[in-house]
């Protein structure tokens, strides 16, 4: 962005120059081109040379902080020698008797340096600048996917605001009429904006409490998915068949949420039927077993497990197994299960035993004719039919 500002100075700035140039003395002009192209070769040599002697020295020193404050002032230094060669060039223009006003040469040049300090500040407010590593080592603040995101964009908001507002004074425009003027419509502006603003100040609040952070799983009750990106107004949220769920943050702030992830374990519960030809001894086992082979398992928590012979089912003898994985990763969590599931079904085969499924026995006490009766009837009623 900077650099189309100064390449639009330097093209605006040369047309103006080399209009009508017969009536102008020539030996100024030639001199202020020989001082810009002097200028352009200078900062050739800065960026090739001069610039790697410094980071090389700066590299030397202990603090990793003073490197990536040079590489953010990289750029803008570089550029201030055209800055630099313009201003000498128009100033000896000036005595060639161009129209040229050394207020609006201090102007363009003040307002270029201003330009490059903001570029300068600007790379060094990133979220990933020196300035957030000082901060997190000096106040311990931990590292989060959002807070310094969130930081560094109202930081660089807030240098591009200042720039602009130093710019235009320097130009002469009234800023604080500005002001005043948007004072007096803050009223229909507030109106029109409310939804706007209510998700940006929802924004704040869910970056400031972190009910949720990115990553998270979470879920209401018209939503659930991963978050993706939290913004000013909005909260990208994944959900489980892929699709991208953009949400406003008032929304999510008006409404109780369900934060998965930030749940140390999560629960396996469920019934395991048995066939009704379990005998006593070999349920006994199965259950032992099944405790013993959960007790011993690397990755569920020992506190909170519980194998049980709960009840007589329809169709079933049912066990209750319940016990909480030491993740509550969503992907770990089913290799977890999926490991558990295929220890039983081991354990099960081992005694012989086999699961039951939904099924219904029919027991008739008496038919009113035996199957040979009946097969008599029929042939008997088939002969009948033939002899007619």
């Amino acid at each position: 962005m900077f650099q189309s500002i100064v390449d639009f100075f330097v093209e605006n700035r040369i047309r103006y120059v080399f209009t009508d140039m017969q009536s102008y003395k020539f030996q100024y002009v030639g001199i202020a081109i020989v001082v810009f192209a002097l200028f352009v070769l200078l900062k050739k040599v800065f960026a090739k040379y001069v610039f790697k002697i410094i980071l090389r020295l700066v590299n030397k020193t202990k603090f990793n902080a003073d490197t990536k404050i040079v590489a953010a002032f990289q750029k803008p230094v570089t550029n201030f020698f055209e800055v630099l060669g313009f201003y000498f060039a128009f100033k000896i223009l000036t005595r060639a008797g161009i129209p040229i006003k050394l207020i609006t040469i201090d102007k363009f040049f003040s307002s270029a340096v201003i330009i490059l300090i903001t570029w300068g500040i600007y790379n060094l407010t990133g979220e990933s600048s020196v300035l957030f590593e000082r901060m997190h080592k000096a106040y311990d603040i931990k590292v989060d996917k959002i807070l310094f995101p969130f930081m560094s964009k109202t930081l660089r908001l807030v240098v591009l605001a200042l720039a602009v507002t130093i710019v235009a004074e320097k130009w002469g425009y009234n800023i604080q009429g500005f002001v005043a003027g948007l004072g007096l419509g803050g009223l229909a502006f507030a109106l029109a904006a409310k939804d706007a603003a209510a998700n940006i100040i929802a924004g704040v609040f869910i970056i400031l409490d972190k009910p949720f952070t990115i990553g998270d799983w979470i879920s209401n009750d018209s939503l659930e998915g991963s978050i993706e990106d939290i913004s000013f107004r909005t909260t990208k949220i994944r959900a489980v068949d892929q699709s991208l769920i953009i949400v406003p943050n008032s929304k999510l702030t008006n409404e109780a949420v369900i934060n998965f992830s930030r749940r140390g374990k999560r629960r396996v519960n469920f019934n395991l039927g048995l066939n009704y030809r379990t005998s006593r001894e070999k349920l006994e086992t199965c259950v032992e077993s099944i405790r013993h082979m959960l007790e011993n398992h690397s990755q569920i928590n020992k506190e909170d497990i519980l194998v049980r012979f709960d009840k007589f089912n329809s169709s079933s003898i049912d066990v209750l197994i319940c016990f909480f994985t030491d993740t509550a990763d969503f992907d770990e969590y089913f290799k977890i299960k999926e490991d558990v599931n295929f220890k039983i079904m081991d354990i099960l085969q081992k005694q012989g035993v086999s699961m039951a499924f939904p099924s219904t026995s029919v027991y008739v006490e008496s038919l009113p004719n035996t199957i040979e009766e009946n097969f008599k009837l029929v042939d008997k009623a088939q002969k009948k039919k033939t002899s007619e």
